[in-house]
């Protein structure tokens, strides 16, 4: 098993993981490890896209049809001389 070190740890943080640990009948160094091993143990959701889940929340309520206006020539650059 490995172990860290966590220095400048703020001290509301401190009495916060002791009061946590009291309450769940453990040593703040369990609670510590408690907290880090689901803390990583989280993977990053790999589910659909932002867009793919917007149409899927507002399809059901009948979405929208935008007029897209027609495409125009780009202009002439700028000429500065």
């Amino acid at each position: 098993m490995a172990s860290i070190i966590i220095r400048n740890l703020e001290e509301g943080v401190k009495t916060r993981l002791r009061v946590r640990a009291a309450e769940n009948g453990r040593s703040m160094e369990a609670e510590a490890r408690v907290i880090l091993r689901r803390a990583v143990g989280r993977r990053p959701s790999q589910g659909e896209g932002l867009g793919s889940a917007l149409a899927a929340l507002f399809t059901p309520l009948g979405g929208v049809e935008l007029d897209i206006p027609p495409r125009e020539p780009m202009r002439e650059p700028l000429r500065f001389d």
